[in-house]
């Protein structure tokens, strides 16, 4: 079996060029929106019936969104009111890829050529990178790419 090579993505602090090249230079299959909320008017290109029109007609992908990807309100509200440091809302957020076991929604097919999507321009705080490493420990085989 060949290597599964999945992405992550943020959209902010990025034009809607950068975006859709980086997606579409890497080859993207399917964008997994990895939000909680995908409908936010602050969102701007990458509300959810928008970028599913521009993946489609610009990057010939697909789009899904997978809550059971997304962290819970409770644990965002701590996080950005710091009632939690990173460290904290890290543990927290992996208990619940646990508790849901996320590696049973998606095959190992499916991720190849996916890329996750939250708005955090970088993967160094965002639970967009704990679901590719997550998903990389249970199915195995998954290198992840951070655009």
């Amino acid at each position: 079996m060949s290597e599964t090579v999945l992405y992550t993505i943020g959209f902010t602090k990025k034009s809607a060029e950068e975006f859709f090249t980086a997606l579409k230079t890497a080859r993207v299959r399917r964008l997994i929106d990895v939000r909680l909320n995908n409908v936010s008017q602050l969102a701007g290109f990458a509300k959810r019936d928008d970028l599913a029109f521009f993946l489609e007609h610009i990057c010939g992908c697909a789009y899904e969104h997978h809550v059971a990807f997304a962290p819970t309100k409770a644990i965002l509200d701590d996080y950005r009111k710091k009632v939690i440091d990173w460290a904290d809302y890290e543990k927290r957020f992996k208990a619940i890829l646990d508790e849901r076991r996320i590696e049973h929604e998606l095959d190992a097919d499916h991720l190849d050529h996916a890329c996750l999507l939250c708005s955090e321009p970088s993967a160094s705080k965002c639970h967009r990178r704990l679901v590719a490493e997550y998903l990389q420990d249970r199915i195995g085989g998954i290198r992840i790419v951070h655009l």
